[in-house]
Formats: structure tokens, C-alpha cells, sequence
């Protein structure tokens, strides 16, 4: 018997043919799935009808928020009853309270779907552009939310050509008044009720043909796919066409934003019962996470339409349970969701800014002994290091964090930080559009 070789066997020739025989496996990872994007996720999305956002009106939130906290007694006995423990409601009441001067809304949608309602074409024409001028002037004043636009009316038969001459006039005002390209920086276009995957397809037309005709780059317009209905979680022939929804056009749909109670009431459950922690609700979520995994597109939970007004008793439980709300969606890896209500406010952004503060100083020692090469108690791996700087990024973009508290814990600067938590593939960007950032998050 021969001695094996020691230099090895697999020549030039050989490596060739595996290369050839996975090139198509590479051109997909590169175009299907990028890898998560790195720029800013909000942590809420606020609805308003259509025909009532002026630039005010983020302030005219903060207002109604603070009233309602002054009335329970101040943030810090809200942060109690979000079940925030003593020594974090110390670190969170008074970043809730900047957050509340700063920055109260930071994704704003101004809704001409369900909660406009049918006014007839006069009065949505006229609405929709008065619209579109509100939020440029917004915008040039610097008083608009970092992310801002519209829902249209869905691609069901009886609202398409409705749906679609809203989103015409809107962006059209934009254009007529804006920066650049006419268009916010953080502007977002939701569809609706989507049921097919031919209905995107129809949107990814409809966005190519605006942009040509508005001398737009080509991809600038994105649209965020609002979960709403069974049938993208599963199809008549029994294939999940939310996976395809997101691959029809790489880059352009932007986030999927699971809607509790149309999606509920599709499945017949009864009214009493439609939550956003329902198993139902929880089976649609868990299949849109995969779906988006490793693709750049953003996901978020929907709403709890039950809202803090009315005798004090009602506020707070109001509260508890949006509060527990949005830690659920948190630590199930939805980090965003829907405020319905200026009241939800100071229980979004305390939530929020408690799971990041509590999990800060572990997920900041961790990854100072990962990057330093230090042996600790918990042995990381790469893609886990990635999941810690990721965790902590987030925390530095929505204020719960801060940079110096990053440099000091974790011995990483913010870009040090954001480079390993989204890591470029060689010469491929991650699919993302250009949005602002929070204001001081990587000073």
C-alpha cells in the first residue's frame, strides 16, 4: 500500500468544478440573502387618519404623553407599572422623558387605508395632497419624524385604482416641494392586505414605472407588506408565498408588519381573543421570521388596540399590558411594533429602553472578552458575537444606550461596534435605503 500524499490530491481543475457547481447557490446568497441590513429600525410605527398630520403634530403627541404620565404621578410610577424594577426605572425614567422632548414619534404613517375610510374621490384627492404638502413642510422645517409616508388602500379589486392614484398625488406633492429627489430620506410606502404574491409583483411594477417617470434611481421607492391576511402564510397549493413575496425584486420590499386583528379575524377568532400573543398570531410571526432571515428586510409586530384612557384603574392596566406587549415582542426578535395612541408612548419607550439597559452590562462584557480575546465564562462564537453586537447597536440607536457606556463596557466604538454586528459580505452591500440615524447615536 502506498503512503498517502502529504501535499494533497484536489488540483486546480478539481476546486474549479465545485466552484461551477455552486455558483448558482453563491448568486443567491449574494442577492437573495445579504445579510441583515444595517441601517436604523424603528422601534414603533404611529398611525394617524390620513387627513390630521401637520408638523405639529409629533409635539401635540409628546403633549397628550406627558399629561398622561403627570396625571399617574410621573414616569417613574409608570415605569412601575410597566414592571420595571427600582434601580431600572432610575436609568429609564429620565431617557423616557428626553425621548418624549426629542424625538416622540420616529415612524409616522399617514393612514388612508382603514383608518381614513371611504370619503369618496373628491375629498381623498383633496386630503392626499394636503398631505403630501403637510409632510414637505415638515420635512424642511426638521420637525418631520426620521421615517414618514403612507398606507394606500389595498389591490383588492374594489379599492386598486384608488389605492393607487392616492400613492400617485402623494408622491407627486413630494416631488413638487421636497429635498434632492423630491422624496424624505426615511419616506415608507405600506401596502395592505396583501393575499397574493402577484399583488406585490403588481406594486414592484407600479414603483419601477414611477420612478422612470419621475427620473427617480431606480430602487428608491421601497414598500414595507402588511401581514394581514392566511394566504400569505399559506397558499392554496400549499407553499408559504410570503418567502416569495420577498425575492421578487431584491431590495425592494423594505419590512413586513404583521397586523393583529385582520389577521385574527380571517381565522375566526373571536374578538375577545385577537392578540398579538395569540398562538396564531405567534405561528404567522414565527413563519414571517424565517422567511426574512439573512434578506435585510425589517420586521414588526402589529397593535393592542385596547389604549390607556379613562379612570385612573384603566390607564394602568392599559399600560401593564403594553408594556408586556412590547417586552414579549422584544425578546421574541420583533423590535418593533404599532403605537396607536400618544398614551402608549411613555410605556413603548420604557419598555424598550429596559430590555436593552438590563441586558446591557452582560451583552457589553461579552463582547469585550470576544473582541479582546479574553477568556470568560461563556465561550461565544462568531455568529453569537454578531447576535451581542447586534443587541447593543440597537440599543445605541434608539437612545436606551449610549456610545460612551459602549466604549467603557464592551472597549468597542460605535462603527467597531456596528462593523462586526453587520458585517459586509466582500462587494455586496446590504440592502438597505439611505435613513437617518438617531441624532448623537454614533457621535
Amino acid at each position: 500500500m502506498s503512503a498517502p500524499a502529504t501535499s494533497g490530491v484536489l488540483t486546480g481543475a478539481d476546486l474549479d468544478a465545485v466552484d461551477a457547481s455552486l455558483a448558482g447557490t453563491d448568486r443567491l446568497l449574494e442577492t437573495a440573502y445579504p445579510g441583515d441590513s444595517a441601517a436604523r429600525q424603528p422601534v414603533h410605527t404611529v398611525y394617524v387618519p390620513g387627513d390630521r398630520f401637520t408638523p405639529g403634530l409629533p409635539g401635540e403627541w409628546a403633549d397628550v404623553a406627558r399629561d398622561a404620565v403627570d396625571r399617574a404621578g410621573g414616569l417613574e410610577a409608570v415605569c412601575a407599572v410597566a414592571g420595571l424594577e427600582p434601580a431600572l426605572v432610575e436609568q429609564v425614567a429620565p431617557r423616557v422623558a428626553a425621548k418624549l422632548a426629542a424625538e416622540p414619534i420616529e415612524d409616522l404613517r399617514l393612514d388612508f387605508e382603514d383608518g381614513y375610510g371611504d370619503r369618496g374621490d373628491e375629498a381623498e384627492d383633496r386630503d392626499v395632497r394636503a398631505a403630501a404638502e403637510q409632510v414637505a413642510a415638515a420635512v424642511r422645517d426638521g420637525v418631520a419624524p426620521p421615517f414618514v409616508g403612507i398606507r394606500f388602500k389595498c389591490f383588492e379589486a374594489p379599492t386598486r385604482r384608488r389605492g393607487l392614484r392616492t400613492l400617485d398625488l402623494f408622491l407627486g406633492g413630494l416631488l413638487a416641494r421636497g429635498g434632492p429627489d423630491g422624496l424624505p430620506d426615511g419616506l415608507v410606502l405600506t401596502l395592505p392586505k396583501v393575499t397574493t404574491v402577484d399583488q406585490v409583483d403588481a406594486m414592484i411594477s407600479v414603483c419601477e414605472t414611477l420612478e422612470a417617470r419621475h427620473a427617480l434611481t431606480p430602487g428608491r421607492l421601497r414598500f414595507e407588506v402588511q401581514m394581514e391576511t392566511p394566504q400569505l402564510i399559506l397558499a392554496a397549493d400549499g407553499t408559504v408565498p410570503v418567502a416569495r413575496v420577498l425575492h421578487r425584486a431584491p431590495g425592494r420590499v423594505s419590512a413586513l408588519h404583521y397586523g393583529t386583528y385582520d389577521y385574527s379575524a380571517s381565522l375566526q377568532i373571536a374578538a375577545e381573543h385577537q392578540s398579538m400573543e395569540h398562538p396564531a398570531a405567534d405561528h404567522a410571526k414565527l413563519v414571517m421570521q424565517v422567511a426574512v432571515a439573512g434578506t435585510g428586510v425589517n420586521l414588526s409586530d402589529g397593535s393592542t388596540n385596547v389604549v390607556p384612557v379613562g379612570e385612573p384603574d384603566d390607564v394602568r392596566a392599559a399600560w401593564a399590558l403594553h408594556a408586556r406587549l412590547v417586552a414579549r415582542s422584544l425578546r421574541h426578535g420583533y423590535y418593533q411594533g404599532w403605537d396607536l395612541h400618544p398614551a402608549q408612548l411613555p410605556t413603548r419607550f420604557a419598555a424598550t429602553y429596559a430590555f436593552y439597559r438590563s441586558g446591557f452590562a452582560a451583552a457589553a462584557r461579552r463582547l469585550h472578552d470576544y473582541t479582546h480575546q479574553v477568556a470568560g465564562g461563556v465561550m461565544d462564537e462568531p455568529a453569537t458575537a454578531r447576535a451581542l453586537a447586534r443587541f447593543v447597536a440597537r440599543g445605541v440607536a434608539c437612545g436606551a444606550v449610549d456610545a460612551g457606556e459602549v466604549e467603557r463596557d464592551a472597549g468597542l466604538d460605535v462603527p467597531a461596534l456596528r462593523e462586526l454586528a453587520f458585517p459586509a459580505r466582500a462587494g455586496l452591500t446590504p440592502s438597505a435605503t439611505t435613513v437617518p440615524t438617531q441624532q448623537g447615536a454614533n457621535q
